[in-house]
């Protein structure tokens, strides 16, 4: 259950500290007071998308964090490399004037969106517009596949539908006219033809530009290799340095006995002479290597120019070129064989169809299923709200297979005797839509782990009797589960364990809302103000008195 929710310079709240109990918590204030601030804080904390509007004017950065007690092991906490120290989490957000967010859970940073995952699993919030979405059919079959919990059935039919699609991608890129086929096949036969008599070799293009610099430097190639060459031979007449090195090591080599110095000095001269007599044979190789024609150096020019032009038109590299070229050759051949690769195809989409929809059965089956379950429990429900000759009912239509199967799923209700089945949009007012959801919200809780449920002023519409009936359904849900009501109904506020109020004032030319707690004499004059108005009289504090009441003595019978 969420335990302590802190907030800090969020609109007009500067700082709150919100102690919500186990069972029903209800949150009552005048109409501007803050009440859906204390929710949109809530959604923050919780990863929701949230705007640093929501920052209180003057500060650099709104905070909010909640405390959860009692969270079981959840595959996400697991999933975002977090654990529930004693069942506890402390989640907190901070959103910065600039955009940035800063995500913690027990202190370990996350992503906005992890938070999101993990407030998702802790509690569910039910805002006074999502009544809205009964109006959208195309909601409806998400709500019965939640209820349903046929995960694994759709699952099977989305790979099946996925396998399918990809084969009649493949068949279509297939299909063209025999003009278009022709004059592709003629593009791409030109474009082989033209880079397989290009012979091209990978690498060729640093092997031609170090050749081409040689050619186009050979003069001083060669100067430099002959330069070396006489400095160290002296020519045909010797005396270069090769000879001298030799001379050097002889002259030493008759006192090298005599002293380790002149070992050592014979020695390095001996190396030195070796080393200058490789240096000039490798010289004399490349010399003797140099020899090109004199129409060598215009080859290579002509080669880099005709590498220039196809680079332009097939990729930037020779190798990048060579691909190309196998892609088209690739593409010819399919195209060439397209009649036998599209009969190939149209049997294996035949063949994908036949699993798609036998798996799009299956599913449909499971959906019917649990379609029948949550028309019992919805009308079950619906005669808990003060609806007990309303008719709710879920209608199938088979629709092509899509992303979602191959059903069209749709609610309807009768909201009077001896009236038909009609799509829920046409005829439910307000507060028959928000008791609807209401409804169904609380089936569908059942099935999930969330421990905490939040209702925005769920009771828009609703009045009198069918108040009371709401009131005593959430204490109903309270008893298995952490519910907070912002509401406007005394008969809501009456029902709750535990009343909050949320007060607005001013100080210093600034607005501020504060969260007290009431004892039952302030929840007697709040529920006095919920029902009367600011002007109190003592029939009306009596009457909240028996509001109250009436609420302990059913809150105990159940």
């Amino acid at each position: 259950m969420l335990q302590l929710l802190h907030i800090e310079n969020i609109a007009v709240i500067e700082e709150a500290d919100i102690t919500f109990d186990q069972g029903f918590n209800a949150l009552t204030g005048e109409t501007g007071a803050g009440k859906s601030i204390v929710i949109d804080a809530m959604g923050a904390v919780l990863g929701q998308r949230t705007s640093r509007d929501l920052i209180r004017t003057g500060a650099n950065k709104a905070f909010v964090s909640a405390l959860f007690t009692g969270v079981p092991a959840l595959p996400v906490l697991e999933d975002c490399g977090v654990a529930a120290e004693n069942g506890e989490l402390l989640l907190q957000r901070e959103i910065y004037a600039d955009g940035k967010n800063v995500c913690r859970v027990s202190g370990r940073p996350l992503t906005v969106a992890q938070l999101r995952k993990i407030g998702g699993a802790l509690l569910n919030i039910h805002g006074q517009h999502d009544g809205q979405q009964l109006l959208d059919e195309e909601q409806h079959g998400a709500y019965l596949d939640s209820f349903g919990k046929v995960e694994k059935e759709l699952a099977d039919y989305t790979a099946c539908f996925e396998a399918m699609e990809a084969t009649r991608k493949k068949l279509k890129s297939l299909q063209m006219d025999e003009a278009e086929k022709e004059r592709r096949m003629d593009s791409l036969k030109f474009q082989i033809g033209e880079l397989e008599r290009a012979q091209l070799k990978p690498g060729e293009e640093e092997e031609l530009d170090r050749r081409r610099n040689l050619l186009k430097n050979g003069e001083k190639f060669m100067t430099a290799i002959q330069g070396a060459v006489w400095n160290l031979t002296g020519g045909d007449e010797g005396g270069g340095a090769v000879s001298a090195l030799r001379e050097a090591a002889g002259a030493v080599s008759g006192a090298k006995n005599l002293d380790d110095r002149f070992s050592q000095l014979h020695e390095r001269l001996e190396n030195l002479y070796s080393e200058a007599y490789d240096v000039a044979e490798t010289l004399r190789d490349m010399e003797d290597a140099f020899d090109f024609s004199p129409h060598e150096l215009d080859e290579l020019e002509g080669r880099a120019d005709q590498l220039y032009r196809l680079k332009k038109k097939y990729g930037p590299t020779v190798e990048e070129m060579l691909e190309y070229l196998e892609q088209r050759k690739e593409e010819l051949d399919q195209i060439a064989f397209a009649s036998d690769t599209a009969a190939r195809l149209e049997k294996q989409l035949e063949k994908d169809r036949k699993q798609t929809m036998k798996s799009a059965g299956v599913l449909s089956q499971a959906r019917k299923a649990a379609a029948k379950q949550l028309e019992e429990r919805i009308q079950d429900e619906l005669r808990q709200l003060d609806m007990p000759k309303v008719r709710f009912a879920i209608c199938f239509a088979e629709k092509e297979p899509d992303a979602t199967g191959i059903d069209t799923v749709r609610f309807l209700m009768s909201a009077n005797v001896g009236e038909e089945l009609r799509p829920i949009n046409k005829v439910a007012s307000g507060g028959e839509l928000a008791r609807i959801m209401l409804a169904l919200k609380n089936v569908l809780a059942e099935n999930e782990l969330i421990g905490t449920l939040v209702f925005d002023e769920v009771d828009t519409g609703v009045s009198g009797r069918a108040a009371q009936k709401v009131a005593a359904k959430l204490a109903q849900v309270s008893r298995g589960k952490q519910v907070l009501c912002v509401t406007h109904l005394p008969q809501l506020a009456a029902m709750a364990d535990t009343h909050f109020s949320v007060e607005k004032g001013e100080s210093g030319g600034r607005t501020y809302t504060k969260v007290l707690r009431l004892d039952r004499e302030q929840r007697k004059q709040e529920l006095a103000r919920l029902t009367g108005g600011e002007h109190l009289t003592k029939a009306m504090l009596d009457g909240a008195g028996e509001l109250l009441d009436g609420a302990e003595e059913y809150k105990k019978s159940i």
